[in-house]
């Protein structure tokens, strides 16, 4: 069975740009990596979870910000490493520089049995349609494709 995760993706509307907040990976293998990195706030459930509310749950696990609103299902994508994504859209705004997330704890360095905490999401960002293209993990474009041909 593949591994499952559920997310949301918020978008907002300046103007007549639509723009996606998407979210940087923490820990010290992203830290100095950015295009094909970035990801909707997403998180893995089990079976007997329900999807949107297991998307619920890791937005606000990931950003801070607890998701109220409408939710329009995106569907699924499969990524490249099997994982089956499954995402909704929903309408908002929040400062980027308010996101909190939660932390996970790794050793670092490799090999030093010392252990250091890292943040799940180290940063979110507002990007355009085009530029969250160029930064978004290659398997979840499709998101970005499927909000783009509702909201026109």
């Amino acid at each position: 069975m593949p591994k499952r995760s559920a997310g949301i993706l918020l978008f907002r509307k300046r103007g007549r740009e639509l723009q996606v907040l998407l979210a940087h990976p923490g820990g010290p293998f992203w830290k100095n990596k950015d295009a094909g990195v970035w990801s909707i706030p997403k998180g893995e459930y089990n079976e007997s979870e329900d999807p949107l509310e297991a998307a619920k749950r890791e937005f606000q696990e990931e950003t801070g910000i607890e998701a109220n609103g409408a939710f329009s299902p995106l569907g699924q994508v499969k990524q490249a490493g099997g994982k089956v994504v499954t995402a909704w859209a929903m309408e908002g705004d929040c400062s980027p520089e308010a996101i909190r997330s939660n932390t996970f704890t790794m050793e670092w360095p490799p090999n030093s049995g010392l252990t250091k905490e890292f943040p799940e999401v180290d940063r979110a960002q507002w990007f355009s349609l085009d530029d969250a293209r160029a930064r978004i993990v290659k398997g979840q474009k499709e998101f970005l494709n499927r909000l783009m041909s509702r909201a026109t």
